[in-house]
C-alpha cells in the first residue's frame, strides 16, 4: 500500500473480531509510532501496550470515557515529564506524541489493522483516571488511547480537502 492510500483509508474504526493482534504486528506499530518527528528530539512518548482482557475492561470502564470499544489491543500513548522542553516550551511533547500517534494510524491500516484515536489530555479526570488504570506515575501523562485490532467494519476511504480553508499568500 503507497503512503496516499494508507493516508485516505484511515477511518476510526470502532467495530473489532476477537482476533488478537500479533507481537510482531504491536512491534510495527510501536516502531512506527516511535520514527515520529519530536521538537529538539526529546523523544517524550511513553507507550503503555494493553493485551491482558482484565486490564482492557478496567480501561473501558474506569479509564477515560471510551464507550463500548471491543478491541483485543490498546496502546495508552503518553508524555512522560522528564523528557518535556523546559519552560513554555514543554506543552510540545502533545505535538511530539500526536505524531507518533497518527504514525501508528497509519501504520495500522498498512497491516490492515482498523484503530481509533481516543483522546485523555487535557480532561484533568480523564488522565487521572487513566493513569491509575496504567498503573503510570505522575510525571507520566497519559494523551490518548489507540484502540486497535481486526476491524468488522468497512469504512470508504475519504478525504476532507476543501480549497476555503487553504490561504496562499
Amino acid at each position: 500500500m503507497d503512503l496516499k492510500d494508507a493516508i485516505l483509508k484511515r477511518r476510526s474504526i470502532r467495530k473489532f473480531s476477537d482476533i488478537e493482534v500479533s507481537d510482531e504486528e504491536i512491534k510495527e506499530l510501536l516502531i512506527a509510532g516511535m520514527a515520529a518527528p519530536s521538537a529538539v528530539n526529546k523523544k517524550p512518548w511513553e507507550f503503555y501496550v494493553i493485551k491482558s482482557k482484565e486490564k482492557l475492561e478496567e480501561l473501558r470502564k474506569h479509564g477515560a470515557p471510551f464507550g463500548k470499544m471491543n478491541a483485543p489491543l490498546a496502546i495508552v500513548v503518553c508524555g512522560n515529564k522528564h523528557r518535556f522542553l523546559p519552560f513554555k516550551m514543554s506543552e510540545f511533547w502533545v505535538q511530539d506524541c500526536s505524531a507518533a500517534t497518527e504514525n501508528i494510524l497509519l501504520r495500522a491500516v498498512d497491516l490492515g489493522l482498523g484503530a481509533c484515536w481516543c483522546g485523555v489530555y487535557p480532561n484533568d479526570l480523564a488522565v487521572k483516571s487513566t493513569r491509575k488504570v496504567i498503573e503510570a506515575k505522575d510525571n507520566i501523562i497519559p494523551l490518548n488511547v489507540i484502540w486497535i485490532g481486526h476491524g468488522t467494519e468497512e469504512k470508504e476511504e475519504r478525504s476532507q480537502f476543501e480549497e476555503k480553508y487553504i490561504h496562499t499568500l
